[in-house]
């Protein structure tokens, strides 16, 4: 089973048992797990479930494993002739998590009403 979550403005496809990297959150200091709610599809063979936006009551638990740093990114700027240079560096911060649990929400049946049978023999 996976899922397809939206956590910001990315789109992940997890499993249960996968490691991977999301923008920070602001957390509390002794916060261990991290829950994903904006669930966009769930996939299981024949029983997937497509969310119109969001699949309703699917939740994505998480265990933050830690904090890390992405790879450095160098801007430079140069005007030719005007002597100006610059250059900048930049690591964006990450949150490392560990996907824990897949939740699939329950589904609702709408019951339907019986139909009132017809009489056929009209006089």
């Amino acid at each position: 089973m996976y899922a397809i979550i939206e956590d910001g403005s990315h789109q992940y496809k997890v499993q249960e048992g996968d490691r991977l990297e999301v923008q920070l959150h602001d957390l509390t200091d002794d916060q261990k797990t991290i829950e994903f709610d904006k669930v966009l599809m769930i996939g299981d063979g024949a029983k997937s479930k497509i969310g119109h936006p969001y699949v309703s009551g699917a939740k994505v638990a998480a265990t933050i494993q830690r904090e890390i740093k992405g790879d450095k990114l160098v801007i430079q700027k140069i005007r030719r002739r005007k002597n100006y240079r610059l250059r900048k560096g930049h690591r964006q911060r990450y949150l490392q998590v560990t996907i824990d649990k897949i939740k699939v929400g329950r589904t609702r049946t709408t019951a339907t009403k019986p139909k009132p049978a017809e009489d056929a023999s009209t006089d």
